[in-house]
């Protein structure tokens, strides 16, 4: 298959695909249960030989993340609920510039069994962990979704909205180590139960208070829900599992103006979200896709086209998504979108998407072409060689330090009872790394990657950061009925970094929906700070540019509100905090011991 970089009608043959997706969206659906469609994966080619200098071990255990997550049945899944899982958090709760960890967590459908809870673990700056849920007021049990983490009230401390099936919760850090259940006083409690989803963190009207996007992943009543075996979309290569998401209510999205007063107002159906009633909304993004300098929305959806919502920069959205390239795979069929990663894999200075998938499909790179449109480099950057995992969290993000952007996504299956009657279908399965080969193409390590990568789990959400402060990117991973992974990272070689937080002043004190462009060397790479990615996860709000061997880096911030700054020779090997319109306030060299 022809890349569209060097196709001379690549933008006619995209136009006719997209007419030609819009006759299949009526055809007949591949597949049951979650997935979509079945595709042969493509040959794999030879291994490039190039040495890798990240290793990935699961330290979780000595760091005392111990806790197994609850969700749902360990050996059936009944319904739907038990199966999708949950999201993780790096955050830094106490502003100590170290790390800290939030885990959300399930429940079982006959009682909830001890130790059920969401956990918040403060970082001691050694490597390992103490429990503070209790002391932090974060004590819940619930069917817990996602988690975005962002200062929706500008007073200098990390927040935290989570979604739930029944009723979704926003804690507002009090700033002493505790937080406060907030969510009936911010006007966010729903009148009746909801099963949240992807949520994120946005300033969507530029007026420097952060808003709320929510998704809803479908109606579900466990009055009403059907039996596993009861009609076609409850069985899965002949074997009878839960129901859905197929046969399922469409579930729906969310806006919620911040009013700069704690509370928030529904304006979903001013917004124009509201009209969007047709998909199994998974992870939602917020991010400016086509450079205009507003926040647009994207959401991967189950079963379902995927949504890009457009913004008009008057308050409304307009929903894009086939026209743009990414409702759809190259062949015109919706898939099974769980996680989301975004970056700049090409070094072309714009947002790229890394969408995960069901098993026996691919998961879907789109290039970004700069102008709202995209591309899907699947087969042509070597993606298509794996099939055989259903994939949650992902992220673009740099592991080994080498200035250009990997591809990172966890894996585990939905239905554990299949596994004894289709052996090729496991439970558990490891995680996976797509190593950028820097010339558009990306080649699979699992085994070469470290044993935190090759361990077979049954994973869900992740997020990236550098819990430890010695300047490469570390792993939290949630694993259905097991206690969390904690894959840190150990660089080897002299490739250097470069870390920079952002605090904003005029624009909201997160600097969610900061643009930074970093030069390096002949490399250029453009990030965002975001609220929520990979599978309903938050990450470290610190953007981490791999350099190569370069030792300086140039970079250009676009704050939210659009007023722009450049730093020249920005030495590498430090966290560069900038502050909104004061400049450089702080240079602090890793590692920090």
């Amino acid at each position: 298959m022809e890349s569209a970089e060097h196709s001379v009608p690549a933008r006619h043959e995209t136009v006719i695909n997209r007419r030609h997706a819009l006759s299949l969206l009526a055809a007949p659906l591949l597949g049951q249960g979650i997935a979509t469609r079945g595709v042969r994966p493509t040959p794999r080619g030879k291994p490039s030989g190039l040495p890798w200098a990240s290793r990935l071990t699961d330290i979780a255990k000595q760091a005392g993340l111990t806790r197994p997550g609850v969700y749902g049945g360990v050996d059936t899944k009944k319904y739907i609920l038990e199966t999708i899982g949950c999201g993780v958090a790096f955050l830094d709760y106490d502003n100590d510039g170290w790390l800290d960890i939030f885990l959300l967590s399930g429940t079982r459908l006959e009682g909830t069994p001890a130790g059920a809870t969401n956990r918040l673990y403060k970082n001691n700056r050694d490597g390992t962990f103490t429990d503070v849920t209790e002391k932090a007021g974060l004590t819940r049990t619930a069917w817990a979704s996602a988690v975005a983490v962002a200062d929706y009230n500008n007073d200098g401390f990390e927040d935290i909205f989570i979604t739930c099936w029944g009723q979704n919760i926003l804690y507002r850090n009090n700033g002493d180590g505790t937080f406060t259940d907030v969510t009936a006083q911010a006007g966010l409690l729903a009148k009746a139960p909801q099963w949240g989803s992807g949520c994120t963190w946005l300033d969507y009207d530029r007026d420097g208070n952060l808003d709320l996007v929510v998704g809803n992943y479908t109606p579900f009543d466990l009055k009403t829900a059907p039996l596993p075996g009861s009609a076609d979309n409850c069985v899965w290569k002949g074997v009878s599992v839960n129901c859905g998401p197929r046969g399922l209510p469409h579930g729906g999205i969310a806006l919620y103006r911040n009013n700069g007063d704690g509370t928030f107002t529904d304006v979903s159906t001013q917004s124009g979200l509201a009209k969007a009633k047709s998909s199994y909304v998974m992870t939602t993004v917020a991010a400016d896709f086509n450079n205009d300098g507003w926040p647009d929305i994207y959401a991967a959806c189950d079963s379902s086209p995927s949504l890009l919502f457009r913004n008009n920069h008057d308050g409304t959205f307009t929903e894009t998504a086939l026209e743009s390239g990414v409702a759809l795979n190259e062949d015109g069929r919706e898939q099974a979108g769980m996680g989301v990663g975004l970056g700049d894999y090409n070094l072309d200075g714009q947002l790229d998407i890394f969408k995960t998938h069901f098993t026996d499909d691919t998961s879907i790179l789109y290039r970004n072409a700069g102008d709202g449109t995209f591309f899907d480099q699947t087969v042509t950057a070597g993606l298509s060689v794996e099939t055989r995992f259903v994939g949650w969290g992902t992220g673009i993000v740099d592991l080994d330090n080498d200035g250009y952007p990997d591809l990172f996504l966890v894996t585990g299956h939905v239905y554990p009872e299949v596994e004894k009657k289709v052996p090729a279908y496991p439970w558990k399965t490891p995680r996976v790394v797509f190593r950028n080969l820097g010339n558009g193409r990306f080649e699979e390590l699992i085994d070469d990657a470290g044993p935190g990568v090759a361990a077979p789990h049954s994973s869900r959400g992740c997020a990236f950061g550098d819990f430890d402060n010695d300047g490469d990117l570390d792993i939290l991973i949630m694993n259905m009925n097991e206690a969390p992974s904690l894959l840190r990272n150990d660089v080897s070689g002299d490739n250097r970094w470069l870390k920079l937080k952002l605090t904003g002043t005029k624009s909201n004190r997160s600097a969610i929906g900061a643009r930074v462009t970093v030069q390096y060397g002949e490399k250029r790479q453009t990030q965002e700070v975001v609220s929520q990615s990979s599978f309903y996860s938050s990450s470290d709000r610190r953007l981490h540019f791999g350099l190569g061997q370069a030792d300086k880096a140039d970079v250009e911030i676009r704050w939210p509100n659009g007023t722009t700054e450049g730093y020249a020779g920005l030495s590498a090997g430090y966290l560069i905090t900038i502050r909104e319109g004061e400049g450089v306030i702080a240079r602090e060299p890793f590692p920090v011991r």
